[in-house]
């Protein structure tokens, strides 16, 4: 029995294969192509062919896939969008799209209603819902959206009138037409979670050409019986069914991919970590042997929402970042070679310096031709390894939430250029097969299920209340492709909404099992 992982990233696309023992039996890096699914295909059809195993024992397969992020930041391939905001005219102040860019609006249409519905903060109708008023809608809409959002005031408390809605369009429209419900996606706040469940929807077409190019390229290589499995943001896995129904929480599974695969390399489930890779470095906490999750409003290609992301700190430094000199001042990227580092870099036999060159030449790594990079003046090249250093420990102070040093665990291609000291780490470990701990973390994921939801308990008990969210997050992790008998609690947050006179709390669950 095999699985494999494949995770896209900037500069290469890594493809493992691990055993039923999640021994890993071999790993390949390829370039990511500017089309993504060349990358993919070339990067499977390597490592089916070194690893030369039996393909009709492969069971599972994972993919990691920066597709949907690109997406939203190239503004391409996104489909026509509708949005149904319930809470006129109560909301008619600050309307859809607001704060958006100008390019992002055209290209998902800009067609919005606001429409009779929503409620109150403590659960109280705001509005009644009008059947006729939606159907009216949706007949004027009629071939201008390829997908709706709906968004309904407070139905983080309350979502009947969400789902009301979506029944009523996919009556109009077909079973198949794709519907995004604010209150499965975004947290408290109508603007970020009606901002989330736009782009959610604007990424139907993006995720179905992504699914279905993963399980193309599979059975071009003879692997038809295989469980596929996409990456989501919180370092678990989904179905696809589920990543269809939810594309933009596969947004950041690259840099979670990479701590899940830190935590099982290194056997440590608390911990920081680095992952180095050709264009940049993502810092990010292990907690429980989970990334740790952003607490605050996250922008996606300029974008303001708050649906669930990882706390992630990015930095423009990576093993292809150019090394320049400008006015006696060292700088280190942004910019990087990426892929063409093994044309571009002194060490290969190019003619652009990077910090791959200066690894390489103070004896950190050995890569490439040394004798290419021995002009180099020594010093300077200590020079910028200072510089490098002090990136990484400005980002990791950012991250820490005390003074005290930190482990760092330190994956990723780009891992050669990092020193052997940095200030603010007590202890530094570079883990074995960390080049590919991206593969790897996507490979050994489960698959979890989120709810969250304002629960009042003057009206309803915690007891009741942790129940109800509890069954409804299990509920969630089955439809993402999760054995229900394996499925356990492993986080419940509580937050206490201060402004509300009943006990009102915002409850959310996490529960993780293991797939099929």
């Amino acid at each position: 029995m095999y699985k494999i992982g494949i995770d896209v990233g900037g500069t290469n696309t890594d493809a493992i294969i691990l055993d039923e023992h999640r021994h890993l039996i071999h790993s390949v890096k390829s370039p990511t192509s500017l089309d993504i699914k060349t990358g993919i295909e070339t990067a499977l059809r390597n490592v089916l062919k070194e690893a030369n195993i039996d393909k009709t024992k492969i069971t599972h397969a994972m993919l990691g896939t920066t597709q949907c992020t690109n997406a939203i930041v190239e503004r391409k391939k996104l489909a026509r969008v509708g949005v149904i905001r319930l809470g006129y005219p109560a909301t008619a102040s600050v309307l859809p799209f607001t704060a958006w860019p100008k390019d992002m609006v055209e290209e998902l249409s800009g067609n919005y209603a606001l429409v009779h519905g929503g409620y109150e903060y403590d659960g109280q109708l705001l509005g009644a819902l009008d059947d006729n008023e939606i159907k009216s809608l949706l007949e004027e809409w009629q071939g201008k959206v390829e997908s709706i959002a709906v968004v309904g005031v407070f139905s983080s408390i309350k979502n009947d009138q969400e789902l009301k809605v979506r029944d009523l369009i996919q009556e109009v429209y077909g079973e198949e037409f794709p519907v995004s419900c604010s209150s499965l996606i975004g947290s408290v706040g109508l603007i970020e979670r009606e901002n989330a469940t736009i782009l959610n929807a604007a990424l139907c077409k993006v995720i179905e050409t992504t699914t279905q190019g993963f399980i193309h390229a599979l059975e071009e290589e003879g692997i038809a019986n295989a469980e596929v499995y996409l990456c989501q943001n919180d370092g678990t896995l989904m179905s696809i069914e589920y990543a269809k129904q939810f594309p933009i929480l596969t947004i950041a599974c690259g840099p979670t991919n990479s701590i899940r695969g830190a935590s099982y390399l290194a056997q440590i489930k608390n911990t920081m970590v680095l992952d180095v890779g050709g264009t940049t470095s993502d810092i990010g906490v292990l907690q429980d042997g989970f990334p740790r999750e952003s607490s605050v409003a996250v922008e996606v290609g300029d974008i303001r929402t708050n649906f669930r992301m990882p706390d992630i700190i990015s930095v423009g430094l990576g093993g292809g970042s150019i090394v320049r000199v400008n006015n006696g001042k060292i700088t280190i990227g942004p910019d990087s070679v990426g892929y063409k580092i093994s044309q571009e870099a002194l060490v290969f036999g190019g003619s652009t310096l990077t910090t791959t060159d200066i690894a390489v030449r103070l004896g950190l790594a050995d890569v490439g031709d040394k004798n290419l990079v021995e002009h180099i003046d020594e010093a300077f090249a200590k020079d910028v390894l200072i510089e490098i250093s002090s990136l990484i420990e400005q980002a990791i102070d950012k991250m820490k939430t005390s003074s005290e040093d930190v482990q760092l665990v330190i994956v990723g291609g780009g891992s050669i250029i990092v020193p052997d000291t940095i200030r603010g780490v007590s202890n530094m470990i570079k883990a074995e097969n960390g080049t590919v701990a991206n593969a790897i973390g996507a490979s050994i994921a489960q698959i979890s299920g989120q709810y969250e939801q304002i629960y009042i308990y003057s009206k309803e008990s915690r007891e009741d209340s942790l129940k109800d969210a509890q069954e409804k997050a299990v509920k969630q992790a089955v439809l993402a492709g999760a054995v229900a008998e394996t499925i356990e609690l492993v986080e419940v947050e509580e937050t206490p909404l201060a402004y509300h006179p009943e006990n009102a709390t915002r409850l959310r669950v996490k529960v993780v099992g293991k797939m099929e």
